[in-house]
């Protein structure tokens, strides 16, 4: 009987997706924990998640609207003393922030929603972008509230040190060391699997715009993000204050050229704008995409939204701690802008995008998912448009994984100090992870990302909900001294 013929060998990037594929499954198995509820499997952690923006935007009398027009005031230095502490400005500490949220997942998650849930999904990622804006309020003052200065001069502050230091004033010292231990792990983790499916969904754009499966680039994932790596380790190894420096040219530039060819393809299907609407709107609440039912589409909305805009996660008062400023409300009030630009504007326009440039029955299978769907809407109005998205899918990438990379690296600072050998090896290895991100397939680093992300969220808010009357109090005491002042001005 003749022996069956050698199994190929696998290449490099098959080896790497393997090896990866069994460790993102456990993660995603031990986080994203599904219940039955209504004849639809939910996450846990995204209730979870969902419960807290509800709860502090009524909790803080609605702060998200209310706020907003002061929050645009300070960033644009209208509220600034002048001599305050820190590392970054507000103008800054908003860019780098923003370039952690405004990423691929603009171009990518609100595909993935819409591609599996329909249009009605992009309607529930705008309500959780509102309402995620109560969250960032909270979690980003706190960090600034209870932020360190390390002996080195610099300044670490978020989750950590507010449930390290915040629940101890509340009388529960090891509740919260044991909450920031454990949240200083998952921002270390959960920067490496954003770092990698930033990395992979960049490769994979741009695979697709040199010849899909005709590219030179194809199977050459490795290759690809060691490119990226080394560009990220150029900026990253500077520090914060070089992150921000980087950060706040390149955000403004890359959303405004997201931003504007988005409006571009929009006003190219104009026409069926009006459609897409109305099916945004009413698929929201009789939906029919793959996941099925109402509930379904709101999870799944809420669940693409917050790994966008991390309200909720804590991520961002970590770069928010360093800004330079005596009043910690007043990085509340800036980190508001974050889901607001970020899921409430950009997403949006993806979503319209996609509903606009492509036919219907494309939406709410599953099929096509991830950047491929964006670039194929894109393609729709711009037939030579997707190289130049894959241009902003690398800027947003890039700029991406320069934020989380100074958010992994202030959760080792937290667990090991802040020696230079520390802060080296971690870089150095989260550059490494761009290269596995780069090649494994999709559906590996969405499992892992996700569950990195959202286990960083049980801390986090746990901690929120500890000092909601703390917060309170001091919100109320700083909006009397803004109309003291504006009194006096008068």
């Amino acid at each position: 009987m003749p022996s069956s013929p050698p199994a190929p060998a696998l290449s490099i990037d098959q080896q790497i997706d393997q090896a990866f594929r069994s460790i993102a499954d456990v993660a995603d198995g031990i986080v994203m924990f599904e219940a039955p509820i209504f004849g639809v499997s939910v996450p846990l952690i995204v209730i979870w998640l969902i419960a807290g923006a509800s709860f502090f935007t009524i909790f803080l009398g609605g702060i998200n609207i209310r706020g907003f027009r002061h929050a645009l005031r300070i960033v644009r230095g209208l509220e600034d003393d002048g001599d305050e502490p820190g590392d970054v400005s507000h103008f800054q500490a908003l860019t780098t922030a923003v370039s952690g949220t405004v990423g691929v997942g603009n171009i990518a998650h609100v595909a993935v929603a819409v591609s599996v849930g329909g249009a009605g999904a992009a309607f529930w990622i705008v309500v959780a972008g509102l309402l995620g804006m109560a969250s960032k309020f909270a979690e980003c003052t706190l960090g600034v509230k209870f932020r360190r200065e390390n002996p080195d001069g610099t300044i670490s502050g978020g989750p950590m040190y507010f449930l390290e230091y915040g629940l101890a004033e509340r009388g529960w010292p090891v509740l919260g060391k044991s909450l920031a231990v454990y949240y200083g792990i998952c921002v270390v983790f959960g920067a490496i699997g954003v770092g990698m499916f930033q990395a992979n969904q960049a490769f994979v754009q741009f695979v697709a715009a040199t010849g899909e499966q005709e590219s030179f680039a194809s199977g050459q994932g490795w290759t690809f993000g060691l490119f990226l790596a080394v560009s990220v380790a150029a900026v990253i190894l500077g520090g914060i204050k070089v992150i921000a420096r980087v950060t706040s040219g390149l955000v403004p530039a890359m959303a405004a050229l997201y931003i504007t060819t988005g409006l571009y393809v929009i006003g190219a299907n104009i026409d069926r704008l009006p459609d897409a609407l109305t099916r945004i709107v009413t698929e929201a609440f009789t939906p029919h995409g793959a996941v099925g039912g109402m509930l379904g589409v709101v999870v799944l909305g809420f669940r693409r939204a917050a790994f966008s805009n991390e309200a909720g996660i804590g991520s961002s008062s970590i770069a928010h701690s360093a800004v330079r400023t005596n009043e910690p409300l007043t990085q509340g009030f800036v980190a508001m802008l974050e889901p607001f630009i970020d899921t409430v504007i950009v997403c949006s326009i993806t979503a319209l995008v996609i509903t606009t440039g492509l036919p219907p029955e494309l939406l709410g299978t599953g099929a096509v998912s991830g950047v491929e769907l964006t670039s194929k809407a894109f393609a729709s109005a711009v037939s030579w448009f997707p190289p130049v998205l894959s241009l902003v899918v690398f800027l947003f990438a890039y700029s991406t994984l320069i934020s989380w990379s100074y958010y992994g690296l202030e959760g080792c600072v937290y667990l090991f100090g802040p020696s230079k050998k520390i802060r080296l090896v971690f870089n150095l290895f989260y550059c490494f992870c761009a290269i596995v991100g780069c090649a494994s397939t999709l559906a590996a680093i969405l499992k892992f990302s996700d569950a990195m992300i959202f286990a960083m969220s049980f801390a986090n808010l746990i901690g929120l909900y500890f000092l909601a009357p703390g917060l309170r109090e001091d919100l109320d005491v700083y909006w009397a001294k803004v109309k003291a002042r504006k009194t006096l001005n008068a």
